[in-house]
């Protein structure tokens, strides 16, 4: 459901918060995980599976969710677009119009009193896990992506009846080519995973690493969470520049999500892959003003956002 953006202040916290569908299955899946393992039992093939599953999904929730559809930091064609977003919705983070405005509402409030999930507000665990039971954060808000909500097909898998799909495809998928066994470790336990790799940058990111950028909030660079999350660590990277689809700005800073985009542009499946300009890389002093407008919106903190993509 798409709605407005919420208000500061929040109610405190009720059961229903705790026994709503969404977070019933986000535990759920932790329980099957950690049963699934118990009952097949432990193996190093299943574990290696897990890893490469954990692997290919992140790249495509960060080249998904977060590069495309919530910065438009390439592009692709329309069809290309709704293959995206039936990937990056396999990875059950819900439907790609939601999770586009809430991190372009957390780029625009970024570690201020609206941010939606700001460890130094509201501390780790609230920025990790805990908004998820906020009742403020269920919609979607339909100001800040109206580049998506124009397409009816990515309204369609926006739906919460509908955005569980692909990802319960995936899970029989895996049951269907490796069994139980595949299921526990290629979904389950790659699922938990991949939550809290992508979680991390929301918590340990604002929270530990270096800040080679003066932005207005707590981003910072972490090489090892950027090689736990395919290149998203460069945080402070990102949100000196978030349009850039490229977050490792020097070519030590690995960006395995960049390559892969990079691999595909090649090849003509996606294009115009937007780069940081280069006063924004070599100088480290902070911006002259904050974005304002649309700008905000989109999530850009160092320059304009192009108009919306055109299709081909």
């Amino acid at each position: 459901m798409v709605g407005t953006p919420v208000e500061t202040q929040r109610p405190p916290r009720t059961w229903s918060n705790y026994l709503r569908p969404s977070v019933l299955l986000f535990w759920a899946v932790h329980v099957a995980a950690v049963a699934g393992i118990v009952y097949t039992g432990w193996s190093w093939r299943g574990a290696a599976l897990a890893v490469v599953a954990y692997g290919v999904r992140m790249v495509v929730v960060t080249a998904g969710y977060h590069r495309y559809f919530a910065h438009r930091a390439f592009k692709t064609s329309r069809l290309g677009q709704f293959l995206l977003a039936l990937a990056a919705q396999s990875a059950a983070q819900g439907g790609v119009i939601w999770w586009a405005s809430h991190h372009r509402w957390h780029h625009r409030y970024s570690d201020g009193p609206e941010d939606v999930h700001s460890p130094a507000r509201r501390g780790f665990w609230y920025a990790h896990i805990g908004w998820l039971y906020d009742d403020n954060w269920n919609d979607a808000k339909a100001a800040l992506v109206p580049d998506l909500t124009k397409y009816p097909e990515l309204r369609f898998v926006n739906r919460d009846a509908v955005n569980i799909w692909p990802t319960v495809a995936l899970a029989l998928a895996f049951l269907a080519l490796g069994g139980v066994q595949a299921l526990v470790w290629g979904y389950f336990v790659s699922t938990v995973l991949l939550w809290h790799g992508s979680f991390s940058i929301n918590s340990l990111a604002h929270l530990f690493g270096k800040r080679r950028y003066a932005t207005r909030d707590d981003s910072r660079n972490n090489w090892l969470l950027a090689a736990l999350t395919t290149g998203e660590g460069w945080h402070n990277n990102h949100h000196r520049y978030p349009g850039s689809a490229r977050q490792g700005f020097f070519w030590w800073e690995i960006d395995v999500t960049y390559y892969v985009l990079r691999a595909l542009s090649s090849v003509g499946l996606v294009w115009d892959l937007r780069q940081p300009p280069r006063r924004f890389v070599v100088d480290a002093a902070p911006l002259v003003a904050a974005p304002v407008g649309a700008d905000a919106a989109r999530g850009s903190c160092a320059a304009p956002i192009p108009h919306p993509m055109r299709m081909r």
